[in-house]
């Protein structure tokens, strides 16, 4: 079997916590090496961001590369550009595969992007196209609060094209499924729910002085984690603001806390800064937090198993995920997650057993529950325990599975 993997606007190598790198890097990179030991070919097509880094590159494992594909100027893009440069993307995977003399027996596309170019390909190939969203354009609009933060027309009918058209559309959750059929009024006779899988021989629990030594942290230090994207969307604010109402009411005085948000450029000049962070940063100051909210900046994958085991907790107080890898990746970690009830976190997180859930948006609540967890060690511990033993079913050994039971059903050969 052999799979074109399809991630046109960021490479899953990307770095952590920038602008457009978030849990699908982290999903397309950790299949594909799952798919690998499976003994599953695949190439993964990325567009090419920067002229300097080799086009092909074998860093997934197995013999699985990475191809990075010219498409428009080799520098990043924002991507309401990207659509203009999808045909030659296509047209040049085209002449990689036909100087590879190479043939697949599936696409896979991540985002509405991807799935443009599945499909374009999928007639050219005459193979089956399977797509995830990662999130759904008409979900973000309703939960959109900032200036510019809604998505465009182009986006909304590129997915109700893919719906209408992909074999395959894989949701990560049942609350996905249900967004698709509610928002757009569309069968869901063809979408699957497999969930995203984690590393579980990388994230597992690590004893609190080796990961605090790891990075550098003292270690009487008591640390909440935030990690992911700087966007209004993930409601960082919200996290700020409740460690506001603590400090108000005298709580951080007798239990001392640092909070560290992982993701975005840390100690740029404000002129470099997105407008989220500048915000984010003036909230800060505002409140009289500089010495206990710390940006971080981004972080590469591989160090983050130490920032979840370090932490006591990890809050993820987005106002839409569609699954929340990072609310994964801490509980396998053995730490315990207070986020927002929405989308997948909703069904990711078992409310009283491995965190907590709080309303979207709700400063109060959230408090209430960082508070109740930092007071309470047994309790801590116990659901960290429970978090870590319950992550082991989303184990990629697991999940890889599922996905391979999808593509057998879709290649004729195999069905």
């Amino acid at each position: 079997m052999r799979i074109a993997m399809l991630s046109y606007h960021t490479c899953p190598l990307a770095t952590l916590g920038g602008k457009d790198t978030g849990g699908m890097n982290v999903y397309v990179r950790d299949l594909t090496r799952e798919l690998g030991r499976h003994g599953v070919g695949v190439d993964v097509f990325t567009r090419s961001q920067d002229e300097h880094v080799p086009h092909v590159l074998h860093d997934l494992g197995y013999g699985n590369r990475i191809v990075h594909i010219p498409a428009g100027p080799e520098i990043p893009l924002e991507k309401s550009e990207l659509v203009n440069h999808i045909n030659t993307f296509v047209e040049n995977i085209e002449k990689f595969v036909d100087s590879k003399q190479l043939s697949y027996d599936l696409l896979h596309a991540h985002y509405w992007l991807s799935g443009l170019a599945g499909l374009e390909l999928r007639d050219r190939w005459g193979i089956p196209l399977v797509q995830m969203f990662h999130t759904l354009a008409l979900m973000k609009n309703r939960v959109a609060s900032a200036e510019g933060d809604a998505e465009p027309d182009v986006r909304v009918e590129g997915e109700r094209k893919l719906l209408r058209e992909a074999d395959r559309i894989v949701a990560a959750t049942q609350a996905e499924l249900a967004q698709i059929q509610w928002l757009y009024q569309t069968s869901t006779d063809r979408v699957v729910v497999i969930p995203p899988g984690v590393d579980t021989a990388h994230f597992y629990p690590i004893a609190k002085d080796e990961a605090r030594e790891f990075i550098s942290m003292d270690a009487d230090t008591r640390m909440i984690l935030y990690v992911g994207r700087i966007e209004t969307l993930k409601g960082i604010d919200m996290l700020i603001k409740a460690m506001t109402m603590l400090q108000e009411e005298g709580f951080l005085e007798t239990h001392p806390i640092c909070v560290a948000i992982i993701g975005g450029e840390a100690g740029v000049s404000e002129e470099k800064m997105s407008a989220e962070m500048a915000r984010l940063q003036a909230l800060r100051l505002e409140a009289g937090l500089d010495d206990i909210v710390h940006f971080l900046g981004k972080r590469d994958q591989d160090t983050l198993q130490y920032y979840y085991s370090a932490a006591e907790i990890v809050v993820v107080p987005s106002h839409y995920e569609s699954f929340g890898l990072v609310a994964l990746e801490a509980m396998a970690c053995g730490t315990p997650v207070v986020a927002s009830e929405t989308g997948g976190l909703a069904f990711l997180v078992r409310d009283g057993e491995t965190g907590y859930h709080v309303p979207t948006g709700n400063v109060e609540a959230l408090a209430a529950r960082i508070k109740e967890l930092l007071t309470d060690e047994v309790l801590r511990a116990r659901m960290g325990k429970t978090a870590a033993a319950y992550a082991c079913q989303y184990d990629w050994s697991v999940i890889s599975e599922q996905v391979l039971d999808l593509y057998a059903a879709l290649i004729p050969k195999l069905a």
